[in-house]
């Protein structure tokens, strides 16, 4: 016979939930106020109501030209990620290739290596090889640390795929490419959405390595956002974090529209 919960840990668990939700959701919530005070400084509680900050920085074309340059970066490495993510969870899940399970753990290195130390050693080794850093370097950087994430909601898709689907298809006739078209990759597409969804935003918010491995004329969005928050401050930053918080909640709605939520949180 199961036992009634006692009242106290009910209460200890409410106060729990309620300070995690308080601590995930104020910064937000404090981000979102400051993107919408009048007040010249960063301040919160906003003084005031104003959208001048957002003008300011759909009028800035230094923020523009960040943002272009951050989107056309995650764009590039989602698809790159994707890519060499999913074909490798394909390959790693049939175990076509030696050393399935140490490939599986070496692509997954990435999740557990801190980025400031890839960073300085990707900008080392970059250096010492190949000479100064370009938007290649930039490319390969974000691509390596946004492939553990395809590869694992990926592997966990093709973990619960029903794998008579495909020997049926072969017994039909169906060629290997036909087989991977119309069989394999049906099955991988809950795990490669979210795979990519968390790919572009990593690469969309990386700071860190776009920093170590950025070319002078490269800046990207977070690290406009930081040199301004170092150097002038003001609530335009706020505005700007207001923008991409806004830009992950729109793929949420994209991949609800698309998939479904239901079937997207699957992968």
């Amino acid at each position: 016979m199961v036992r009634e919960v006692p009242l106290w840990l009910k209460v200890a668990a409410g106060i729990f939930l309620a300070g995690m939700t308080l601590l995930l959701l104020g910064p937000l919530v404090v981000v979102l106020g400051v993107s919408v005070s009048e007040s010249q400084f960063i301040a919160f509680p906003p003084q005031g109501l104003s959208l001048k900050w957002y003008a300011q920085v759909f009028g800035d074309a230094r923020y523009l030209v960040s943002f272009r340059q951050s989107l056309v970066l995650a764009l590039i490495v989602t698809g790159l990620a994707s890519l060499f993510g999913g074909a490798s969870a394909i390959a790693i899940h049939r175990r076509a290739i030696p050393g399935a399970g140490i490939l599986a753990t070496i692509f997954l290195s990435p999740l557990i290596l801190p980025t400031i130390i890839y960073a300085v050693g990707m900008l080392m080794f970059w250096s010492a090889t190949f000479g100064a850093v370009s938007f290649l370097t930039l490319v390969i950087g974000h691509t390596v640390i946004c492939i553990p994430y395809v590869l694992r909601t990926t592997l966990a898709v093709l973990s619960e795929s029903d794998p008579y689907l495909e020997e049926a298809a072969r017994t039909m006739g169906a060629g290997r490419l036909a087989r991977l078209w119309f069989v394999v990759l049906p099955q991988c597409l809950p795990g490669l959405a979210a795979g990519m969804f968390f790919a572009f935003n990593i690469s969309f918010d990386e700071a860190v390595l776009s920093l170590f491995l950025r070319q002078p004329d490269l800046t990207t969005l977070p690290v406009r956002v930081y040199g301004q928050l170092e150097f002038s401050p003001d609530p335009s930053v706020a505005a700007v974090s207001s923008i991409m918080i806004g830009v992950t909640v729109l793929l949420l709605l994209l991949a609800d529209r698309i998939l479904g939520l239901k079937r997207f949180s699957e992968g």
